[in-house]
């Protein structure tokens, strides 16, 4: 299993990749806001457990478990952000709130956070319900 440093560094060059079609080290640098050469020896890292292919000056690539990983891992960050939005919590909270989560849930936990965000969305009455119940304790 990845790290949490590891899964960051999956997420954000499976995301490059979805979005340019490559990633370069200068734009994973950035996104992550790292120093150039921590994403060299993270990538080297990434490389050597097979998560991608990595080629001094020629760029890399993600494996079929690192894009196995990466797709994982940004579903898991959008699923949390939903459930973020689903419960009530304030817009400007959600991003680092689910970066401060993500990485310390169980898989075990997440599937239980989808079912939860799929139950709501199966039928619209049962947000209502629940919007009800928080406005009530909010007004306590």
């Amino acid at each position: 299993m990845p790290t949490p440093s590891m899964e960051d560094y999956l997420e954000r060059i499976y995301k490059l990749i979805d979005e340019k079609g490559y990633a370069r080290v200068s734009d994973i640098a950035e996104g992550l806001e790292v120093h150039p050469s921590s994403v060299t020896k993270m990538i080297q890292k990434l490389d050597k457990d097979s998560y991608l292919i990595y080629e001094k000056y020629r760029g890399l690539v993600l494996t079929n478990k690192g894009k196995k990983m990466g797709k994982r891992l940004v579903e898991r960050h959008h699923l949390l952000e939903t459930f973020l939005t689903i419960i009530g919590v304030q817009d400007e909270n959600i991003y680092k709130d689910v970066e401060g989560i993500e990485h310390h849930l169980s898989w075990d936990s997440i599937t239980c956070i989808e079912t939860l965000v799929e139950f709501f969305r199966r039928d619209p009455s049962r947000m209502e319900d629940f919007k009800a119940v928080h406005a009530d304790l909010n007004n306590e």
